[in-house]
């Protein structure tokens, strides 16, 4: 499983019919493989919602987004395990299937909550309209295997 963490002064996600909204906080890309498990899922969680990239009173990278009441934008992104090996099209083969990378982003979505925070989705499986300010800018990735970071 990959989290491209990117730390946002706003961000919002959209389609036709639907709206989403945050300020301060994290818009994540959640990717799903098809060997993730729950473990990497709730690892994941634990790992972002104690990450320490907000600044403190002094200016210093010190705080994290539970500290600072910050909120998460999650958006789920199949093509970060797109592979483009030989040619020019890219390959989702490693992506975790509809139903497993679901299951999978809401039990991560759920254990961010679970840790304190206000998390908005996007909108699984569909087109959407995402943008951000990117604050700093800061963008982490993260990744878990086997139910470690990795």
């Amino acid at each position: 499983m990959k989290v491209v963490l990117q730390k946002v002064s706003h961000a919002l996600v959209a389609n036709n019919e639907m709206f989403n909204e945050i300020n301060d906080g994290f818009c994540l890309l959640v990717g799903v493989s098809k060997t993730s498990t729950i473990e990497d899922a709730r690892v994941l969680a634990k790992k972002i919602a104690a990450a320490r990239v907000f600044e403190d009173e002094d200016g210093k990278i010190n705080l994290s987004i539970k500290e600072v009441g910050g909120d998460i934008l999650s958006i789920s992104q199949f093509t970060l395990y797109a592979s483009v090996k030989k040619g020019n099209r890219p390959s989702f083969t490693e992506a975790a299937n509809g139903e497993a990378a679901k299951k999978l982003y809401q039990a991560f979505n759920e254990a961010l909550t679970e840790e304190g925070i206000v998390v908005k989705e996007g909108f699984f499986g569909e087109h959407m309209d995402v943008r951000l300010v990117n604050d700093g800018p800061i963008t982490i990735i993260y990744e878990a295997k086997d139910g470690k970071i990795v």
